[in-house]
């Protein structure tokens, strides 16, 4: 059954995670928020999945809910157990009709077996690059089973496992390859950086002098985590402009992040079961739970 679009039901137990897997350990740490910016610019920098956050997306509109869904999405897929089984489906459903025409000329549908993995993909380049500059590095038999666990995961929402590599160290040069050879600046990608140097202010009853006084630190924070994974070489083929004064504040952002580890509480190096305690009813409702269809918009991934 490896060729098939979704796995069979004897294959789900091998998939879905658990408390003892790589996967349930590393992916909800808190200090992983400094790095959400970096895989929606390696997502959007695609000129496919570009084109499609351009056509279908409220992002530049209403980042909030975006972030929101991508986050419930995330930890439904790790932490959801069998529920993971049908949002995944639901989710790849979502794309069928988002098609159109890429800024290129050349046609383009979301469901296009290579951008469609490329998205599952900078996903995990997301955790382990968070992990290594912000919170826990891993070691190089933690990356192997943290890259088959993640990838089996993708089979969930339609990921062939043709469709990436077998292995960390082949991902390793599908992605050198992809970003040297096919990521480029995109419409999409400077709406999203136009959000992340002026986000808007979040959806809940905060005082507008409170949301003035963290909305530039915390979009400084969200700016260097995701512009400074990037790295020199992708950031001058993107046209992302990067000081030394970003380089300075981006590693001592990551130092101050990396030296809490000895004293971080489980509860917040593993968020993701109470975030999905809290957000169960709200998923329900959602496309992803077979709720209000005009949820539907490119908000899940």
């Amino acid at each position: 059954m490896a060729g098939s679009l979704f796995p069979a039901e004897d294959e789900l137990d091998e998939i879905l995670v658990g408390p003892e897997s790589v996967t349930w350990q590393r992916v909800s740490d808190a200090r992983l928020n400094f790095v959400m910016l970096y895989p929606l610019l390696l997502q959007v920098a695609h000129p496919t999945v570009g084109a499609g956050v351009r056509d279908y997306s409220d992002f530049e509109t209403d980042p909030w809910s975006r972030l929101r869904a991508t986050a419930d999405y995330l930890t439904l897929l790790v932490y959801g157990g069998r529920d993971a089984i049908a949002a995944g489906r639901r989710l790849r459903a979502l794309h069928r009709r988002f098609r159109g025409v890429r800024e290129d000329g050349k046609p383009y549908h979301a469901l296009d077996p290579g951008a469609y993995a490329w998205v599952h993909a900078t996903l995990v380049q997301g955790y382990v690059a968070g992990h290594a500059h912000f919170g826990t590095p891993m070691g190089s038999e933690e990356l192997e089973r943290f890259y088959r666990e993640y990838r089996g995961l993708g089979r969930l929402i339609g990921v062939r496992e043709r469709d990436l590599p077998p292995d960390w160290d082949g991902f390793r040069k599908y992605l050198e390859r992809t970003a040297a050879h096919d990521l480029l600046p995109t419409e999409a990608m400077e709406q999203v950086l136009r959000v992340a140097r002026r986000p808007a202010r979040p959806p809940m009853p905060l005082p507008g002098l409170v949301w003035r006084t963290m909305a530039i630190p915390a979009a400084r924070a969200f700016w260097l985590g995701g512009a400074g994974l990037l790295g020199g070489a992708l950031r001058t083929r993107l046209g992302i402009g990067w000081s030394l004064i970003d380089e300075v504040q981006f590693q001592a952002l990551g130092t101050l992040c990396r030296s809490l580890t000895p004293i971080l509480p489980e509860r917040v190096r593993i968020t993701g079961p109470n975030q999905l305690r809290w957000r169960r009813d709200a998923i329900a409702r959602g496309p992803l739970g077979g709720g209000s269809p005009e949820a539907s918009r490119s908000r899940a991934v």
